[in-house]
């Protein structure tokens, strides 16, 4: 299970499927940034600079999350899980940098890595050690009551952004305060995302509560390095540090997160001093000002990406609850030209192959490479489903025309290129295209998980490292009235033994049957084309000079995972 959805797609979004977000692929920044600034690769640390204790900094956030209830649908902006949930809420499993791979490795939370067993039975269960020192920021200990709580309303709510292996959860044994035994009702090769991509939430606050009312516009609770001080809706987030948190604490007095989703904008802000560090997502006006050179501002590129951008379909409305017109599209666009078009210039001209990210890149094959543009296949496959061109040479069928609306986001200068191109190579293969610009809050808090939408474009990120397809694509994560509208397969794909396959890849604990798993679901969903993959996208981080600290990209847990051990240059 992965959470995010959007970067600046996510909602500069979350969707954290995997989170939300725009793309660009990894070699284009590397060039961009290589010829302006020291650029590190992915593995490289960039020096530690030595920090005084105290002080503030203001950081620029591309996108403000709609709320911050971390498990709920509203809650699925990356931005909201980099600013607030990540540095406030206790999570089992850290992604962490070990032998040149980001890998999970237990927090603090815990003493050691969790036990698990799977039984002759089937059952699974998994041990979590608590650590004697975890407490929430009231000073009340952190217990196996919290993961009892998070468990259930996770499993038995409704609106929930993904349950997928909490759904398998029969029983969690709380009778040692410091020891949760929890009992899967089958093997869950996943089993490390487990109160590791949402966290934990404190039971002696929030039960009997209203959670997500509590939660929608920030908290006061913490069981991490920060609290939230305050959310001005509109404006920013500022965090101070939890006092009582058992860990290392922070070197700042306070962060504040200041909401700018225009990029020129963002960049004047960095150059001008108001904030201090940002982490844009690679729009062309962002990569023209890097070009241009930033004096007095350090970067750093992350190639290796859990962002993944795609045309999202909608299969379940017309023209795509048609394969025929699926495959049809896919073989109308360039998809390469498309890439090209936008990053030529930095030599990146290839596109995405597999909606397995590259963080699992083991776990992806590249079967779309099949589709590339042929106008000839689109006219067989069109002519066969029925389809005939009309005067305005619009594919037409039973007085319908093969006419859409894309969804995309407001402000997202690249992405507005991205959809003009389509539009034009679109017109070419018979299909009629407009486009439709929509705020984040209103595309992932309704318009997508309610259907109504018949084609989108943005970003799913990955927010652990494991292959999560199952939450984009098994039949049984489509958002309905219900299941209170839980799931992120917004794209209602339903696909003929999709769903087998996904299951065994999140619950086979070998891994080579796992990844074989993997791409023969791979094969079926290019067969069946979804939705259609673009590109991947690499994480940039810019700092000025008066940071300092051991300052470095997590592509999974973001720019600002360590956000504690930051400071002001000494």
């Amino acid at each position: 299970m992965s959470k995010s959805l959007l970067r600046t797609a996510v909602p500069s979004s979350r969707l954290s499927r995997r989170g939300i977000l725009a793309a660009l692929t990894a070699a284009a920044l590397i060039g961009s940034l290589a010829a302006c600034t020291s650029t590190p690769t992915p593995a490289e640390t960039n020096e530690e600079v030595a920090v005084v204790d105290g002080g503030e900094l203001v950081i620029g956030a591309e996108q403000e999350p709609d709320c911050a209830d971390w498990i709920a649908t509203c809650g699925g902006s990356i931005w909201g899980t980099y600013v607030m949930q990540i540095p406030t809420m206790p999570a089992v499993f850290e992604t962490r940098l070990v032998d040149d791979e980001w890998v999970p490795v237990p927090s603090d939370l815990v003493t050691g890595e969790p036990a698990t067993e799977v039984a002759d039975d089937g059952t699974q269960t998994v041990t979590y050690d608590i650590n004697p020192d975890a407490v929430w920021s009231d000073g009340e200990p952190i217990t196996s009551a919290d993961f009892a709580y998070t468990a259930l309303q996770i499993r038995d709510g409704d609106d929930i952004f993904d349950k997928t292996g909490y759904d398998r959860i029969t029983a969690v044994d709380v009778s040692d305060p410091k020891k949760a035994v929890v009992t899967l009702d089958s093997a869950y090769a996943g089993w490390r995302t487990l109160f590791s991509v949402y966290g934990i939430m404190p039971a002696h606050i929030l039960e009997g509560q209203d959670r997500s009312a509590m939660m929608a516009d920030g908290y006061d609770f913490s069981g991490g390095p920060w609290k939230i001080e305050k959310w001005t809706r509109g404006t920013s987030v500022t965090l101070v540090p939890n006092e009582n948190y058992w860990g290392e604490k922070p070197h700042l007095d306070k962060v504040t997160f200041l909401f700018l989703p225009d990029t020129t904008a963002a960049f004047q802000a960095l150059k001008s001093g108001q904030v201090s560090v940002l982490a844009p997502t690679p729009q062309l006006d962002a990569l023209t000002q890097i070009d241009a050179g930033l004096p007095g501002i350090k970067s750093q590129v992350d190639a290796r990406s859990g962002n993944l951008e795609a045309i999202w379909l909608n299969n379940s409305v017309a023209p795509f609850d048609s394969v025929a017109v699926r495959q049809a599209l896919a073989y109308s666009i360039d998809r390469d030209a498309i890439v090209k078009r936008l990053f030529g210039s930095l030599g990146v001209d290839k596109a995405q192959q597999s909606f397995n990210s590259p963080m699992v890149a083991p776990f992806a094959s590249d079967d779309f490479s099949q589709y590339t543009l042929d106008l000839g296949k689109v006219d067989e496959l069109m002519e066969g489903d029925g389809w005939k061109k009309n005067g305005d040479g619009v594919w037409a069928k039973g007085g319908e025309t093969a006419t859409f609306s894309i969804k995309t986001l407001a402000g997202n200068k690249r992405r507005d290129l991205t959809v003009q191109v389509l539009q034009s190579q679109l017109a070419d293969a018979g299909f009629e295209m407009t486009i439709d610009q929509v705020t984040p809050a209103d595309l992932f808090g309704t318009i997508a998980p309610e259907g109504d939408f018949q084609a989108g474009i943005w970003a799913l990120v990955d927010t652990f490292p494991d292959p999560t397809l199952s939450a984009t694509f098994a039949s049984t994560n489509i958002p309905s009235e219900a299941n209170g509208f839980s799931g992120i397969n917004f794209y209602r794909a339903d696909i003929p033994g999709l769903d087998d396959l996904l299951t065994q890849v999140d619950s086979e604990i070998d891994t080579d049957a796992r990844i074989a798993a993997s791409h023969e679901g791979d094969a079926l969903i290019a067969e069946n084309v979804p939705s259609l993959p673009l590109d991947a996208v690499p994480n940039v981080l810019l700092w000025s000079e008066k940071v300092g600290g051991p300052l470095q990209i997590n592509p999974i847990e973001g720019p600002f995972w360590n956000l504690a051990e930051w400071g002001l240059a000494g």
